[in-house]
C-alpha cells in the first residue's frame, strides 16, 4: 500500500509545479519517494516469483525520475505530477516488453505493460509474430481474465496498411498499431489499501502471456 501523504504530495505538486514550491517541500518529496520505492521493492519481490526473466532487478533500475526533460516540450513545468516504475529485463531503459505501474491522483493510477512505441526494427518483428501466430495472439488477448482487466488492445495506429501486408489480413487492426500496451485503472482509495501490491501483481500475472508473446517476437 501507499501512504495518503504520498498522494497528497502529488496533488499539491500538480497545483504548484515550480521550483520554489518544490524546494520548500523537499522533505515531503523525499518521504513520498521513499514510500513509492518501498512499494516498488515489494512489486519486484513478487515479480521475481512470477517471472524469472526479471531476476536481479533493483528499485533504481525501475523508478522514473520526477524531474522532466523540458528541452523539447511546450509544457515547461519542471516536475511530473506522477510517479512511475517500469519492470523489464534490464530496467526502465530496456527496449524489451515489461510491466508498468503508474501513480497519479485523481483516478489516473494504473498497472499495465507491454511494448510502447518500439523502434522500427522491433515493431516489424512484433507485426510479423502477430501475423504468423495470430490464433495464439487472439487466444491471449481474448482470455476472459485479460478482457476483464484490460478490455481490448487499442491505441495509436497507422492510417494505412503497413508495408508487406494486405488490407484483408485478419490481424490488420493489430498490425497497424504503433504500440502494444494494456492497462488496468486503480482508484486513489485502492492505492492506499493494504491489498494494493497483491492486486497489482494479479494484474501483472494476467498480463504475463501477452508480455511473453511480445518478448518472443524480439528474440526469434
Amino acid at each position: 500500500m501507499l501512504q495518503d501523504t504520498t498522494l497528497k504530495f502529488l496533488k499539491n505538486l500538480d497545483k504548484n509545479n515550480n521550483k520554489e514550491w518544490f524546494d520548500t517541500h523537499k522533505s515531503d518529496y523525499q518521504n513520498a519517494k521513499a514510500d513509492f520505492e518501498s512499494m516498488v521493492q515489494q512489486l519486484i519481490d513478487g515479480l521475481n516469483r512470477q517471472d524469472s526473466d526479471l531476476e536481479g532487478l533493483q528499485v533504481k533500475d525501475c523508478v522514473f525520475r520526477i524531474y522532466k526533460d523540458v528541452r523539447f516540450s511546450k509544457d515547461k513545468t519542471p516536475y511530473k505530477n506522477n510517479m512511475g516504475a517500469s519492470f523489464s529485463p534490464g530496467g526502465r531503459k530496456s527496449p524489451r516488453p515489461g510491466y508498468y505501474f503508474h501513480l497519479q491522483p485523481g483516478g489516473n493510477s494504473f498497472a499495465g505493460g507491454g511494448l510502447w512505441q518500439p523502434e522500427a526494427v522491433n515493431l516489424k518483428k512484433v507485426r510479423q509474430e502477430i501475423d504468423y501466430n495470430f490464433a495464439e495472439f487472439q487466444q491471449i488477448i481474448g482470455n476472459k481474465d485479460f478482457i476483464k482487466y484490460f478490455g481490448k488492445i487499442e491505441g495509436e495506429a497507422l492510417k494505412t496498411v503497413p508495408q508487406g501486408y494486405q488490407p484483408d489480413n485478419p490481424a490488420i487492426a493489430y498490425l497497424k498499431l504503433k504500440s502494444f500496451t494494456a492497462w488496468h485503472a486503480f482508484s486513489d482509495d485502492t492505492c492506499t489499501q493494504p491489498a494494493l501490491v497483491r492486486e497489482v501483481l494479479k494484474v501483472f500475472a494476467v498480463m504475463q502471456p501477452f508480455v511473453k508473446f511480445l518478448d518472443r517476437a524480439l528474440h526469434e
